[in-house]
């Protein structure tokens, strides 16, 4: 049960944490343009409370049953997304990529990479005997994974395309695809990110950012900012609640997509570490999860998942420590985000419940599980067998 209780545990740190620095991070903003300081902190517990909720029903579900509803939550993440291109869709800092159906306001993106995980377990758990044949691999996960990740593209939300597909790449590695099947879909891939940023005005701008700081200080601000931010927090940091560059150099990304730089500022490379090990940690639980499995189906969620965290989270230190163009990526259980972190715990609720049904981890709770009571012998029952 080991890795069972890494994962949660490492999570809810994570959460604490994010919990946190979004009160921190936002607290400034919040103060500016809504009702108090605390507007985005208490928001962020409302999702956290709701995400909850579903995680614990979630990792108490039999993967059985998961697997049995992967094409029904395909076909659900689908019509979202498509939706999203309807009148219904909502367009925030140039992405089109969330959905509003009356009071409520979501991205249907981040429940797609659950979703599309959930999928291919269920789809490869049925072809776990032909996983040698190319054409088993590539139908129907290039097609019908591929609609999920051009719906996601039509919204302009490159970053969250580029999650989807490595998350489908590192799936088709972790099963035992060929290199010689991997290397042109890679390149293909890289093609199409190279079209897509070319074929964008912002995009390209982002890229000149990254080679050249100087070509455009109004953009290149933010990222510089974030790089000012972790400089300034030596070894301890400047105090939670102390950082200055979420007071306009990191414009309103301090609590979303650049939180990791207030992170760095207010606890020091002791919370950047803090965090990476956090992360370091989940991902060998989660693995560990998808190793010790003796199902398909929880071998491919478990790396999945495993994968679509470690993959973002990445992607978004990097951004912060420009080893990588601005991407809009948030930090999982971190940033601010309803959608993200709901999804993310939701995820947490399939990783566990995986967790719960390896070999080792079945046989232990069977050992735990309560005995039937036994019917006790009392002295009166005892003396009225004898007369």
């Amino acid at each position: 049960m080991a890795p069972y209780y890494f994962i949660a545990g490492s999570v809810t740190i994570l959460v604490v944490i994010g919990s946190l620095m979004v009160l921190s991070a936002s607290s400034v903003l919040a103060q500016a343009t809504q009702d108090g300081p605390y507007y985005f902190a208490i928001r962020q517990l409302q999702f956290l409370g709701a995400g909850l909720v579903f995680a614990i029903a979630l990792s108490r579900t039999p993967p059985a049953l998961l697997r049995r509803i992967g094409w029904l939550v395909w076909a659900l993440a689908v019509v979202l997304l498509i939706l999203v291109q309807t009148p219904l869709g909502v367009t925030v800092n140039g992405n089109t990529n969330w959905l509003e159906i009356g009071p409520v306001q979501f991205q249907p993106s981040e429940f797609a990479k659950l979703a599309l995980i959930v999928w291919c377990g269920t789809v490869f758990h049925l072809k776990r005997g032909r996983l040698h044949e190319p054409a088993q691999l590539a139908v129907p996960l290039v097609p019908l994974g591929g609609l999920i990740l051009a719906l996601v593209l039509a919204g302009r939300d490159l970053g969250t395309g580029l999650i989807v597909g490595l998350i489908m790449v590192l799936i088709l590695w972790f099963i035992g695809t060929s290199l010689r099947v991997l290397i042109p879909m890679g390149a293909a891939a890289l093609g199409l990110v190279v079209l897509l940023v070319y074929g964008s005005g912002n995009r390209m701008s982002r890229i000149s950012v990254f080679l050249d700081p100087q070509s455009n200080t109004d953009l290149s601000s933010q990222p510089m900012a974030a790089l000012y931010a972790l400089a300034s927090g030596g070894w301890w940091g400047l105090g939670l609640g102390a950082g200055k560059q979420k007071w306009g150099g990191l414009k309103d990304g301090a609590h979303t997509d650049f939180i990791f730089a207030v992170i760095g500022e207010e606890l020091g490379l002791f919370g950047v570490l803090l965090v990476v090990g956090l992360f370091a940690l989940l991902g060998w639980a989660g693995l560990e999860v998808a190793m010790r499995s003796d199902k398909m189906f929880n071998r491919v969620v478990a790396a999945g998942i495993t994968g679509w965290f470690l993959v973002q989270a990445i992607i978004n230190i990097f951004v912060v420590l420009h080893l990588l163009p601005v991407l809009g990526v948030p930090l999982p259980f971190i940033s601010y985000g309803g959608s993200a972190l709901m999804a993310g715990l939701m995820a947490t609720g399939v990783l566990m419940a995986l967790a719960r049904d390896t070999p080792s981890a079945r046989a232990y709770l069977a050992t735990r599980a309560p005995r039937a009571a036994r019917p006790r012998m009392t002295s009166v029952m005892a003396a009225t067998k004898e007369d």
